[in-house]
């Protein structure tokens, strides 16, 4: 008997635009974590509609190759990148000011900058808590604080996107850091949108689903793997994992003038894989096991 079960269609091809053709001309786009995986995809998207693109990290040689390739995006406009921590508030404001200097205030940010490894919590470190929950929460403050005083400052709206992730609302079982962190990031977008919306500055958060396609650390494709070996697709109530673009569409609506009324939102695009439920519940197993560690010594 033939499977009925085709999951979701895959999406448009790569080069697919979801908004019209120039919808970001003139616009100036900073993306944060924007070298690498599911941030140059972002930054991808932005620049095939025509924005001028910042991007900006701590690595400077994939800064550099990836602005080669977001050049080469059919429709894009100029690139450029910086080099920033997004720790150091006074770094930040060094990005913005040479984003300012080279291409203009960016009128859209995506905060997509953080940091991620599983870990039991029983394990965490004070130096571990602190570098995942600096990086993704308060440098992400910092990123939005500097691009809303600017804005607010100039009198000029802006549209600003932070990536976060499912556990901010369910939890995240070896990731206690990363979860709590994301969780402020949802609550940011929830309280700015109130606070600068009269100003014309709107923010949303868009959520990723599973994109194994994308640079994930190896702390985080191991525990993957070694979790449910070999399986990602059929583990997917969409039957297939994202593609980095669809994120990119997203981003680029959430940010756009179509959605100038969206603000306040978490928009998730995960196949509907963080709300799959099994009938029966599966055995409960530890997330010491699930990640191949021992039993707990103090």
């Amino acid at each position: 008997m033939e499977n009925p079960l085709r999951g979701l269609p895959a999406p448009p091809p790569l080069g697919a635009a979801a908004l019209p053709p120039g919808t970001y001309a003139g616009q100036v786009v900073l993306v944060t974590g924007g070298g690498t995986g599911l941030g140059k995809a972002i930054a991808t998207e932005f620049a095939r509609l025509g924005a001028d693109v910042v991007i900006a990290s701590r690595r400077p040689e994939q800064l550099k190759a990836a602005c080669g390739e977001l050049a080469a995006v059919p429709g894009a406009g100029r690139v450029t990148y910086a080099v920033c921590d997004i720790r150091d508030p006074e770094g930040v404001a060094e990005l913005f000011d040479a984003a300012e200097a080279v291409l203009g205030l960016p009128d859209v940010l995506v905060n997509n900058a953080a940091a991620n490894f599983p870990c039991p919590a029983e394990d965490l470190s004070p130096n571990a808590w602190r570098a995942v929950v600096d990086i993704t929460l308060t440098g992400t403050w910092f990123v939005t604080r500097e691009f809303g005083r600017r804005h607010l400052a100039a009198d000029t709206p802006g549209s600003i996107v932070n990536i976060g992730a499912s556990y901010a609302w369910t939890g995240g079982p070896g990731f206690a850091h990363s979860a709590a962190a994301k969780a402020g990031v949802k609550n940011l977008v929830e309280t700015l949108a109130v606070e600068w919306g009269p100003y014309g500055i709107q923010i949303n958060g868009l959520v990723p689903g599973l994109f194994p396609h994308t640079d994930m650390t190896e702390d985080v494709r191991g525990g993957l793997e070694h979790a449910a070996p070999g399986a990602t697709d059929d583990r997917q109530p969409a039957l297939r994992v994202g593609a980095p673009r669809e994120v990119g569409w997203a981003a680029t609506f959430l940010a756009s003038p179509y959605a100038r009324f969206v603000t306040g939102h978490t928009l998730v695009v995960d196949g509907a894989n963080w709300q799959r439920r099994s009938v029966v519940a599966p055995p409960t197993v530890t997330v010491r096991e699930q990640l191949g560690r021992g039993r707990f010594g103090a």
